[in-house]
């Protein structure tokens, strides 16, 4: 079985005010591209498909001709969509049976009552799992193990089994993701990697942004990643995964396909922050003709200067580029023992970090025990 795996499109997402459809269209035509050329058995979406649960029409129409156009350029590929933590539910299941006409599988929430409908057999290749997002309170206890145990007793002729999935798994790398901690990313909970059953050959997970295969699980779990970067902390590749089987039991064989992005994330200066004279005149230099977006990297004892915000607008008025903010580091203050930060800083930082900062300038403990009464007042308060 071949397929395609990709996720977290985020389509609809602005960057700082700026609208990115021109590059979401651009890396839906580069993913046809790749449909074109080696005509898949199967595309998987793993989730976020959108950026919000309310996208506006146009974004759902540059989804829905995507759908239309990936199935004529390969008729004959099974194309399984599922929601995710920033999607719709309801939305995916809106049309979930027209979708049917276009081989295309649109699950958008957890059916406890007729679990074989997450059970998509693609006829003489192989089996898909699918399990759309679903808060961990909701999730049914082996909901995954139960699939899994339905495929096996139906799969005779030991076809590749895959499962995919949009949540945390512990232990992954989550570079680039505000609010994201061992415990929780992106509102998520972690889940340990033997929660998602034993069965499958391949793993296609969606959420984390960053590819990567899940640590011990024998390269059999991955996250494709985001095709485009989100943040001007995700500094690593993004793509597309391409993954070939051979049967039940075989070992996938794992590509990496590079999606090009016309309007770059740039951070200036790339590396330690600079005083904010030379972060400008980096600004100033900056080439006229590149179509990026921009992010200063400024270090400061106090305050920037007045007006830095409407100097840095300035600068890049004639250029190309989009100036989108002033990222201001500040240094440690030895005295007090702690650090002190600006407004998008501590924004930036995971609840539970804030609690446990807290816990250790008062000198109080914070054991497991603390850790999991913590998060526990965190899920009820997002219920």
């Amino acid at each position: 079985m071949k397929i395609l795996h990709t996720s977290d499109w985020h389509l609809g997402h602005q960057l700082y005010g700026y609208d990115r459809t021109e590059e979401q269209q651009d890396m839906l035509r580069q993913i046809a591209d790749i449909v074109a050329d080696r005509q898949p058995d199967v595309l998987l979406v793993c989730g976020d498909i959108y950026h919000t649960s309310q996208p506006s029409a146009a974004i759902q129409t540059l989804f829905a001709q995507t759908m239309v156009q990936l199935h004529r350029l390969c008729p004959a590929m099974t194309i399984v969509v599922t929601a995710g933590n920033h999607d719709s539910a309801s939305r995916h299941e809106i049309f979930r049976q027209p979708w049917r006409a276009m081989n295309v599988w649109a699950i958008g929430s957890v059916d406890k009552e007729q679990p074989d409908s997450h059970i998509i057999e693609v006829p003489g290749k192989g089996f898909i799992v699918a399990v759309p997002y679903c808060h961990e309170r909701n999730m049914p206890v082996g909901f995954y193990q139960t699939l899994l145990d339905r495929v096996a007793e139906h799969n005779d002729h030991d076809l590749p089994v895959v499962l995919m999935a949009h949540t945390t798994v512990r232990g992954s790398d989550f570079t680039g993701h505000d609010y994201a901690s061992d415990y929780n990313v992106g509102g998520i909970d972690g889940v340990d990697l033997d929660m998602m059953g034993q069965g499958y050959d391949y793993l296609a997970l969606g959420h984390i942004h960053h590819a990567q295969f899940v640590h011990g699980s024998g390269r059999k779990a991955r996250y494709s990643g985001t095709p485009l970067p989100i943040s001007f902390d995700e500094t690593f590749d993004h793509g597309v995964t391409w993954v070939e089987i051979e049967a039940h039991g075989g070992t996938p064989v794992v590509e990496t396909i590079e999606i090009a992005n016309p309007h770059p994330l740039v951070t200036l200066p790339a590396r330690e922050p600079a005083a904010w004279e030379e972060a400008l005149r980096l600004l100033k230099d900056f080439p006229d003709d590149i179509p990026a977006y921009i992010r200063l990297n400024v270090r400061v004892d106090g305050f920037l200067p007045a007006g830095a915000q409407q100097e840095a607008v300035m600068a890049v008025e004639n250029k190309r580029c989009r100036f989108c903010l002033i990222k201001a580091v500040r240094e440690v203050v030895d005295n007090a023992q702690q650090r002190i930060f600006s407004v998008a800083e501590f924004q930036a930082q995971a609840p539970l970090d804030i609690a446990r900062r807290y816990a250790e300038d008062k000198g109080m403990p914070f054991d497991d025990d603390m850790v999991e009464m913590f998060r526990e007042a965190q899920r009820q308060l997002e219920d």
